[in-house]
């Protein structure tokens, strides 16, 4: 996967994520602060506008510009996340202006490791971590098998919404949605569909 096909995959997630901030944002509001889709367009889209004013020469680059933007103009729990996500991601794949399926899972897992240091959540709680380790796990597993990184990526993206998904019974531990206890079943996590969103636009980025 090209590194112009990675920021091809920023601005697609921005587009997404700003078409969608409505509803990620009532998703929010059944559980949460009432904010993920506003907060997450809002940044997105400073991410996608530095993008186009300075254009990263690698995937080291990409992922700092991203990262520190979102980490800047992000409130609440998502911009650390998210940012963080980004941050290791560009960090693991360094100077490469090109990553293979394996290099992608390679840099997938070092983002989510990064989320997962810093949210100290783990499957179950119902969190983004829901959808993106089954993605990571996924998209390793494909790799491993040889696949090219489409197929893995699209592998990775099912197994991302797969997961989001089952968090809609799932009893929040972590987070804002916590103090609700039992009530927070019988609604998806917006953490996990954001992030859903995100493999599934990296997916598609892949194809072109």
């Amino acid at each position: 996967m090209q590194l112009s096909a990675l920021v091809d995959w920023v601005h697609r997630y921005k587009d997404a994520v700003v078409a969608r901030k409505d509803e990620l944002t009532d998703l929010d509001r059944q559980i949460g602060d009432a904010d993920h889709g506003f907060n997450m367009a809002r940044g997105m889209q400073a991410a996608s506008d530095k993008l186009d004013a300075a254009v990263p020469g690698t995937v080291g680059e990409l992922g700092k510009s991203v990262g520190m933007t979102l980490v800047s103009t992000v409130g609440g729990a998502s911009g650390p996340l998210y940012g963080t996500f980004f941050l290791r991601f560009g960090t693991a794949a360094g100077a490469a202006t090109e990553l293979d399926a394996a290099g992608l899972a390679a840099a997938f897992r070092a983002g989510v490791e990064g989320i997962v240091g810093r949210g100290k959540a783990e499957p179950g709680d119902k969190t983004m971590l829901d959808a993106l380790i089954p993605a990571t796990e996924a998209l390793e597993a494909a790799a491993a098998a040889g696949e090219p990184a489409e197929l893995a990526l699209d592998a990775a993206a099912e197994a991302a919404e797969n997961g989001s998904q089952a968090t809609f019974d799932l009893v929040a531990r972590k987070g804002r949605a916590s103090y609700l206890g039992e009530r927070s079943a019988g609604h998806l996590d917006p953490g996990s569909v954001s992030s859903a969103i995100l493999v599934r636009t990296l997916a598609d980025a892949a194809k072109g």
